[in-house]
């Protein structure tokens, strides 16, 4: 039985891969603050599904959280981990120079950081051994310019696909998963009100994970779910960067990024 490890897995998306994993046979290492909300999850999977869980409370923000889930990852033989699912994530309501500058460390480390450390731990045991996987859950704000968390998201997709380079002919995958507005506990945990999202630009969390892991199988380096958001990322791939700053400043209002909807 193959064995999958998913950062943020307490809640929103993180919850779904687990799941959704759980029920396709995956024994899940879950990894979150929450010891509780783990355990939790992980007597669900096991009594649902009949696989094997193991809770890893790590904060992804500290260096000892993310070399915790790094020397996890690193792990061969019959420990090692094949699937990856760097997941974790958090958006600040307010714009960059409104913001406590820790805030924004602290999305940056989980963000960006935490991502670079597990995938380089993640695909370095994975190419020694000629197989696995790693998805790193971005966003359609990586398209457009909307606040730090743009920034942020921008990294990781980019980060993704030059990686998708140096995988090649390795036996290793790697996908960026980049949804928009979902479903989750993500908008309301930041504080962001979001009635006025009309409701075809919302995604149901638990078919975007399996439309997820079909790309995966298919072996597509950009999982971008939903025709509207696949849309959008064509038009902010050939507009020029101008046009696409403009664009998302309109999306954003005329409250300015205090009101960011970055989606996922």
């Amino acid at each position: 039985m193959t064995i999958a490890l998913v950062t943020g897995a307490s809640a929103g998306i993180g919850r779904s891969f687990c799941r959704e994993l759980a029920r396709t046979g995956h024994d899940v290492v879950l990894v979150a603050r929450d010891r509780t909300r783990l355990d939790d999850l992980a007597r669900e999977l096991e009594s649902s599904y009949g696989v094997a869980t193991e809770v890893l409370p790590a904060d992804l923000s500290t260096d000892e959280g993310r070399d915790a889930v790094a020397a996890r990852l690193g792990e061969q033989g019959d420990r090692a981990v094949d699937l990856l699912v760097n997941n974790a994530g958090f958006g600040l309501k307010t714009s960059f120079f409104n913001s406590d500058v820790a805030d924004e460390q602290r999305q940056l480390a989980v963000l960006c950081e935490s991502v670079l450390v597990l995938t380089h731990a993640a695909g370095r045991a994975m190419r020694a051994r000629g197989r696995g996987h790693i998805v790193n859950v971005s966003s359609v704000a990586s398209y457009v310019t909307m606040g730090s968390y743009s920034a942020c998201k921008s990294f990781v997709t980019t980060l993704t696909q030059s990686l998708a380079i140096d995988l090649a002919g390795s036996g290793v995958g790697i996908t960026a998963l980049c949804p928009g507005y979902t479903h989750t506990e993500f908008h309301s945990r930041m504080g962001a009100g979001m009635e006025d999202v009309p409701g075809f630009m919302w995604l149901d969390s638990d078919r975007l994970v399996r439309d997820c892991l079909r790309d995966v199988r298919a072996g597509k380096v950009i999982s971008t779910p939903g025709a509207f958001y696949r849309s959008a990322e064509m038009i902010t791939g050939v507009l020029p960067r101008g046009a696409v700053r403009r664009l998302s400043a309109a999306m954003m209002g005329s409250e300015g990024p205090s009101r960011e909807r970055n989606g996922r």
